[in-house]
């Protein structure tokens, strides 16, 4: 009996160590859109009459929910082998199914007959504690969709859009009166009484049918902004441009269209670029610890590396929840999803403060759009950062 329990053990065991090897901190670059989420699998649609179901939220683990369901997080590979689409078990997603296994059997605590092992020293019990941590936090979403919606990025100096809004129902709704005009007035002497434009408006675009525009597309209202440049370099990077909202086309004409703004982030005007509206999911991350403050990356690896160099609504000091963007993207292989630690530089000779941390949500070829998911200290434009 006893050998039988070790068998169970060294068994349980090999899954746990497999799963961690193949498991990790950063989460699948790939993800696609099922249904109403998100997720970077591929989850069956349909299930054998009798078997019970449970959907996925935000901070969900494997580990929790075999505590919840099985009774034992230990348990949590048998949770696993009935739901084999998921291929990373650090990595499932909020929408996802999971099939609840209907019955099983305890198997013994690891360790539980292992002889006393050695007093740990302080510095393997807080790394010990970490990685525990680290193994059954969950993934948590780093931001809403309005940030990354009702933001901006940061593109070329004369970035090319489409289309254009060139007017609105307001734009005639006044008449200016005159004591030598009796008759029905033309539409010359109407004035705009609404300038600041939101959800609902009605408003009239430059391009239609002839430019292959047809009612349903979607499009994001986009504000170019100032010049960007680095924060430390002075060079250009290219320019803020900020999202407005969004506009729905209603119907087509031969050169122009008519269309609804169905989300307002900011005040809309006439004028206002248009661009193809991309959903993007978002992105999700184990947070774990926060980088250890006496374990500060090395100075000469952050001097000349990436920078925070634009905040939102131009913040001066930054902290938790604000939004930010970053001098590096998709070329330099930074992805959503990415967490990087926030540094300060030192006085010289003296290591960097850890000051914060960002999550990445959105790339461009050379920036990204980031969340400060944690903060110490205040943070500015021009804190570095280095990948947590």
């Amino acid at each position: 009996m006893a050998r039988r329990r070790l068998i169970t053990m060294i068994a349980v065991a090999s899954i746990l160590a497999g799963a961690a090897a193949w498991g990790s901190d950063r989460p699948p670059k790939k993800l696609h859109k099922v249904g109403d989420h998100w997720t970077a699998w591929n989850p069956p649609t349909s299930f054998p009459e009798g078997v019970k179901l449970y959907t996925v939220v935000p901070g969900d683990t494997l580990w929790d929910l075999s505590a919840k369901f099985l009774s034992d997080p230990y348990l949590w590979p048998q949770l696993w082998e009935h739901n084999r689409y998921i291929l990373d078990a650090h990595w499932i997603y909020p929408g996802d199914p999971l099939v609840i296994a209907p019955k099983v059997e305890p198997v013994e605590k690891l360790g539980k007959e292992s002889p006393p092992a050695a007093e740990k020293t302080e510095g393997e019990k807080t790394k010990q504690g970490l990685e525990v941590a680290q193994a059954t936090e969950g993934p948590v979403p780093l931001g809403t969709e309005s940030d990354i919606y009702c933001s901006g990025f940061i593109g070329n100096l004369k970035e090319k859009f489409g289309y254009k809004i060139i007017g609105s129902e307001y734009g005639n709704l006044s008449v200016e009166e005159s004591p030598d005009i009796q008759e029905a007035p033309s539409a010359a002497t109407g004035t705009t009484v609404k300038y600041d434009l939101s959800s609902g408006d009605i408003v009239y675009l430059d391009g239609g049918r002839d430019g292959g525009l047809s009612p349903g597309e979607v499009f994001t209202a986009v504000d170019p902004g100032q010049v960007v440049r680095h924060p430390t370099t002075h060079k250009v990077l290219g320019r803020y441009y900020a999202y407005l909202g969004r506009v729905r086309v209603l119907s087509v004409q031969d050169k122009t269209a008519i269309a609804e703004i169905s989300d307002a982030c900011r005040p809309i005007h006439v004028g206002a670029e248009l661009k193809p509206f991309q959903e993007e999911p978002v992105p999700l991350a184990r947070l774990g610890s926060i980088r250890p403050v006496n374990e500060p990356a090395a100075a000469s690896e952050i001097m000349h590396g990436a920078t925070i160099v634009l905040s939102d609504n131009g913040v001066v000091s930054l902290g938790q929840d604000h939004i930010v963007y970053i001098d590096r993207g998709a070329d330099d292989n930074v992805t959503p999803g990415d967490l990087f630690t926030i540094y300060r530089l030192n006085h010289q000779g003296m290591p960097p403060v850890v000051i914060g941390e960002l999550g990445v949500l959105s790339v461009q070829p050379h920036t990204a759009l980031a969340k400060i998911v944690r903060s110490r200290y205040p943070i500015f434009v021009g804190d570095r950062i280095d990948p947590k």
